[in-house]
């Protein structure tokens, strides 16, 4: 099955959060979305650039080629600042709970 690469999962995950993302009413089900397609951004960019029998580029011998270890870095980074709007996503859901009593993105009670 050499069709189904990082690539192609992230691709998929990212599609499957914007669908959710679009069709969901629910608050939680919309940030649960979200963090789907941050970790189809996640996985389709550090699988980018993966070649097999690359090495890490820090004490490198021969003629193998190195790994590029600035997605990496730059994931990492990407996944501590998903992390804090995930958070405060979830403190704003609780805050909108408490002051109007409902879980959906419409203000009518009736729906």
């Amino acid at each position: 099955m050499d069709f189904i690469t990082g690539e192609i999962v992230g691709i998929l995950l990212f599609f499957i959060g914007l669908y959710g993302l679009m069709t969901k009413k629910s608050i939680i089900k919309t940030i649960m979305s979200m963090s789907i397609m941050e970790s189809g951004i996640y996985l389709f960019y550090v699988t980018i650039n993966y070649a097999p029998g690359s090495v890490p580029p820090i004490g490198q011998q021969g003629d193998a080629p190195f790994v590029d270890p600035v997605p990496s870095a730059l994931m990492i980074t990407a996944i501590v600042i998903g992390i804090g709007v995930t958070a405060i996503g979830l403190t704003m859901f609780m805050h909108y709970k408490q002051k109007h009593g409902i879980t959906h993105w419409s203000r009518n009670r009736n729906q």
